[in-house]
Formats: C-alpha cells, structure tokens, sequence
C-alpha cells in the first residue's frame, strides 16, 4: 500500500527557518538513502533545487550523499535525484519529497511521499489539500511532529 507522511514542522523548532528546514531534508535525504531508497526532491522551480543540491553538498565528507539535479550525473542517477515543478525523474523513484509550496501532488506516481505541514497559514492550508488529494487516492497516511534538533 502506498503512503504519504506529513511532517509537521512546530512553531518553536528550529525546523521553523530555512536554515534548519533545509538541515532537516538534508538528514532525511541520507536516512532514506542509507536505507536504499531511490529519493527525487520536488522543489518549487529551478533555484530551489540548485540551492537544495548546494545544502547536499555542504555537509561533512562522511555524510556525503551522492546527488544529482534532473538530467545532470550518470545514466541511472544516483540515489538522491533533486528536480522542480515542470520536469520528471529521470527514472523510477520509490519515495519523492515534496519540498514545492504549490497543489503538487504525486498520488499514484509514487509508493510513498514525504510532505511538510509548515507555521505559515496559507502554506498549512495548501499541506491541507494535498493530504485529501492523497487521502481520495488510497494512500495510507500518517503525520509525524518533527523530533529533531
């Protein structure tokens, strides 16, 4: 069955900048590699996905997840391919994180999204309908409150 799981980013946390947003999907992109997931990242347009592959890059060498944009890197990509709103994976993903602020969903593309329920409201609002977009598709959902540092 596929899933989608909505962290919900508190008020108070640190995930609340974008700073410690973009430390946060950077931590998730290397849990889900770790464990062999195929993981695209949808951001909003062109400049949020180079600026989401500089926050990829500036991480300790130990840590280092191998990363390529949409059309950039070896035929079969690597286990972390970062596009934007407008074009596709280059090929089959597992696992897509949603990083676009817009109606962008994935239902039946993907065996399992990750979205985020930001402060904001109109941003909450927007989280609100892609989990109905998802819910109406069958997907099995959950929300997590992000218990990171």
């Amino acid at each position: 069955m596929s899933t989608a799981t909505f962290y919900i980013v508190k008020e108070d946390s640190s995930q609340n900048s974008v700073q410690g947003f973009n430390d946060y999907v950077v931590y998730l992109c290397q849990h889900f590699s770790r464990q062999g997931a195929k993981v695209y990242l949808q951001c909003g347009d062109k400049a949020h996905a180079e600026r989401i592959a500089e926050c990829l890059w500036q991480v300790e060498a130990n840590d280092f997840v191998a990363h390529n944009l949409v059309g950039e890197g070896p035929k079969y990509g690597t286990h972390i391919e970062i596009g934007h709103v407008g074009v596709k994976p280059s090929w089959n993903r597992q696992l897509v994180i949603n990083l676009a602020d817009n109606h962008t969903t994935f239902a039946n593309a993907f065996t399992e999204v990750v979205d985020f329920v930001p402060c904001e409201e109109k941003a909450k609002q927007l989280a609100r309908e892609r989990y109905k977009m998802y819910r109406q598709a069958g997907y099995q959902l959950q929300t997590i409150e992000i218990q990171y540092p």
